[in-house]
C-alpha cells in the first residue's frame, strides 16, 4: 500500500467516525465505564401525567433508537478497528487468511477486514 492510498483511506474512515459520532450524539451519549459504548438517552418524564400516550410514544421511541445505536456502534467499531490496523501497518490484511485484501474492495468498503474471498466463504 502506498503512502498516499493509506492517507486517502485513513482520512475516509476518520470523516465516517466523525459522521457516526454525530449522529450518535444526537440520541445517545458516551458510556464513560466502556469503551466504544453508547448509552442511548431515556426521556425524562417528571412527575407522571394522566396522558400516558405520551410515555408511551417516548418508550417506543426510546426501543427503535436502542436498535440505531446498536448498528452505529458495530459501524463505530469497525471504523476503529480498521484506523488501528493503519496505525499497526496492517491494514489491508486479510484477517483470516493473512492475505492481501485488494485495494478497489477497500476503496469500496474502508473498514474491510477480510479479503473477498474470505467474506463470501
Amino acid at each position: 500500500m502506498t503512502k498516499r492510498f493509506l492517507e486517502e483511506q485513513k482520512s475516509k474512515l476518520e470523516k465516517n467516525k466523525n459522521e457516526l459520532e454525530k449522529e450518535l450524539s444526537s440520541f445517545a451519549e458516551r458510556d464513560p465505564k466502556i469503551k466504544d459504548n453508547w448509552r442511548t438517552k431515556f426521556a425524562d418524564f417528571g412527575e407522571r401525567t394522566s396522558d400516558s400516550s405520551e410515555e408511551i410514544d417516548q418508550t417506543e421511541e426510546y426501543e427503535a433508537d436502542l436498535s440505531v445505536e446498536h448498528t452505529l456502534e458495530i459501524q463505530l467499531k469497525k471504523i476503529n478497528d480498521a484506523l488501528e490496523r493503519i496505525k499497526k501497518n496492517a491494514y489491508g490484511i486479510c484477517e483470516k487468511c493473512k492475505g492481501k485484501i485488494k485495494k478497489k474492495r477497500l476503496k469500496a468498503n474502508p473498514e474491510a477486514e477480510l479479503c473477498i474471498k474470505c467474506a463470501t466463504k
